[in-house]
């Protein structure tokens, strides 16, 4: 779609939510990086808040022009209205989404206003595909989930893989994630809230299944999922229950590119098998108590909303994902390729999100596409090229390495 289309509205991008702590990370991406004479605002619903935010980035913002401040509250449907009729783009980081996100990609559905957020939260991005792909597709808007941390690297990782790999051609794809950081309050709190919501979450995927068009020549489907050895080490992976994962097999299923029968399966690279063990467990462990309000209220006041490691800490935090790929048929045919990067749950995620904004907002030649859409959907090469350029590493890896 051409970035020219409703250049009449007030603003290129909005970003709701600066006043958090990964909201006010992405506004200091943003106003270091918007084109010169963007139109853009942060948006939230504590005015005095935004304004200090918004003087804060005045330093940075003189080749871009100034920030401007709007009030939009996530429970109020008029002021989310007219925020949506304003913006050309709107990236969110207000979260749990399932909480705090629903009015807001309704409204962005019904004004053709593209929308993007950074939602781990797959019975969010469920319901939200039941509730309004049909009437973003009929608005010519793009709805665009878990564009930080959660999916991006991932998703445009098999993508960026699928380049090296020959077309019409079974494949399977295994991602082994590493990394080193501490992840927000707002991730640790979504995390809580799903595994308390699994029933109603598995009731949402159900429905999807049962409405959405699936391809029917091609096939797409999971690796077992059990603890296995990293290939070429010593170290040992556990299945990693993410959205990760959903994310990648959409992509998939909307692409021809992925092939006929194309497997990904999605994993925590632990290191020794206790480990892995441990972990499993405790995941278990935390999945069980989730099921009890008493017991998920304490665990979510374990970790403060809003809170982020301090900037000593984040800059030397990293992760990498590292992607093998074989091609049924033909074992001597296999890639290795890695994504990598800084801080993941922070300085990483704003990136990607404020690329992403910028990405629907400005590039030339996206795909004429409108709905819910992934992120290799929406914007596939070009946002990938973005992150490059902002310092993140998409490379294929010598097979001794």
């Amino acid at each position: 779609m051409s970035p020219a289309r409703r250049r009449d509205r007030s603003y290129d991008v909005v970003l709701f939510g600066a006043t958090g702590f990964t909201g006010g990370l992405t506004a200091d991406y943003l106003a270091r990086h918007v084109p010169e004479g963007t139109r853009w605002a942060i948006a939230g619903r504590d005015v005095p808040r935004l304004e200090a935010v918004a003087a804060r980035l005045a330093d940075h913002t003189a080749g871009a022009g100034s920030v401007d401040v709007i009030r939009a509250d996530s429970a109020e449907p008029d002021s989310l209205r007219s925020l949506a009729e304003a913006s050309r783009v709107i990236a969110s980081t207000v979260g749990p989404f399932m909480s705090h996100g629903q009015l807001l990609v309704a409204a962005c559905a019904r004004t053709g206003t593209d929308y993007l957020d950074i939602t781990g939260e797959p019975e969010f991005v469920d319901r939200m595909w039941l509730a309004h792909h049909d009437t973003a597709a009929r608005n010519g808007a793009r709805l665009v989930h878990a564009c930080g941390f959660d999916s991006v690297p991932h998703d445009l990782g098999v993508w960026f893989t699928l380049g090296q790999l020959p077309v019409d051609q079974p494949l399977s794809i295994a991602g082994y994630v590493r990394a080193n950081a501490s992840f927000s309050s707002g991730t640790y709190h979504s995390a809580v809230r799903a595994f308390g919501r699994a029933r109603h979450s598995a009731e949402a995927a159900r429905s999807r299944r049962a409405r959405e068009v699936l391809p029917k020549d091609r096939r797409v489907g999971s690796l077992p999922l059990r603890p296995r050895r990293v290939p070429g080490s010593r170290r040992w992976a556990v299945p990693l229950p993410t959205i990760d994962p959903i994310i990648v097999r959409r992509s998939a299923r909307a692409l021809d590119r992925y092939g006929p029968d194309f497997r990904y399966g999605h994993f925590a690279d632990v290191g020794a098998l206790p480990l892995a063990a441990a972990g499993m467990a405790g995941a278990g462990g935390l999945l069980a108590a989730a099921q009890i309000p008493p017991l998920r209220e304490a665990l979510l006041k374990l970790g403060s909303s809003g809170a982020g490691p301090d900037e000593q800490r984040r800059s030397e935090s990293w992760f990498r994902v590292r992607f093998v790929s074989t091609v049924a048929g033909d074992p001597g045919v296999s890639v290795l390729t890695e994504v990598s990067g800084g801080d993941p749950g922070y300085a990483e995620t704003a990136k990607m999100l404020a690329e992403s904004a910028l990405s629907l907002a400005f590039d030339d030649d996206l795909p004429d596409l409108a709905g819910q859409l992934t992120p290799v959907q929406a914007m596939g090469y070009l946002l990938l090229a973005r992150l490059q350029r902002a310092g993140m590493t998409f490379r294929t890896v010598p097979a001794q390495s």
